[in-house]
């Protein structure tokens, strides 16, 4: 295929978001429902706001501070009375990554040139990146674009930023919605579900597009098929 970058969704498919933040609420000593307060959090805090400025019916604003904002709503609701919820907010920086994301992008780096294509924020990707040791070879955020995927801004700004052509560019992720945006900017897509994002009683990812270049049943499979 002629691919010399990969770009990375990152939360969900990178790293293991919830799981981390339910760690971080139990931390606090305190007893609750983490699992279902991090599930609201990353749908109501980032997903459905995200959306709105896709959409043109919110500005655009950093990605930690609508996070940061809806962490005020679900305090009271889940007793994180007294709780330095600053501090609690910043577990999105330390997000710990699947079992094999490492070692998968430690082998594709050997082949491709690497990078996140997130909608987190550039200082938050960076410190992700260190926690994590994930070992981009540059971040990129949507950012940079004063826009969020699946905005076209965000692929086509990460294409000049990398100065290749879109054929030359695969993105990789657990989510299909953000593999076919990609695609419609012409990039190339790598399918990697993530069964366990949403934790172990969510429902079963959606199942692969046909027009998907590479389906994978994880970054050590992807590195395979891609040769690395």
């Amino acid at each position: 295929m002629n691919v010399e970058a990969l770009v990375f969704d990152v939360f969900g498919t990178v790293v293991d978001w919830r799981s981390s933040v339910i760690a971080a609420c139990e931390a606090t000593g305190l007893a609750g429902d983490w699992g279902v307060l991090a599930d609201e959090w990353r749908r109501d805090g980032y997903l459905r706001p995200i959306v709105a400025t896709v959409r043109g019916e919110a500005p655009w604003r950093p990605v930690e501070e609508l996070m940061r904002d809806h962490l005020d709503v679900l305090a009271p609701r889940y007793g994180l009375d007294g709780v330095d919820l600053d501090e609690l907010a910043r577990v999105w920086r330390r997000l710990d990554p699947w079992p094999d994301a490492v070692a998968g992008l430690t082998r594709l780096k050997e082949r491709f040139t690497i990078a996140p294509l997130s909608n987190g924020g550039f200082a938050q990707l960076t410190a992700m990146a260190r926690h994590a040791g994930l070992p981009w070879d540059c971040i990129i955020s949507t950012d940079l674009f004063r826009s969020y995927k699946p905005d076209p801004a965000c692929y086509l700004g990460a294409l000049e930023l990398l100065d290749l052509p879109a054929e030359r560019v695969m993105l990789v992720a657990a989510h299909p919605g953000d593999l076919r945006a990609a695609q419609a900017c012409g990039l190339r897509a790598a399918y990697v579900p993530r069964p366990r994002e949403w934790g172990p009683a969510a429902p079963a990812p959606e199942a692969p597009d046909p027009a998907f270049d590479v389906v994978a049943e994880d970054f050590e499979d992807l590195a395979a098929q891609l040769d690395a």
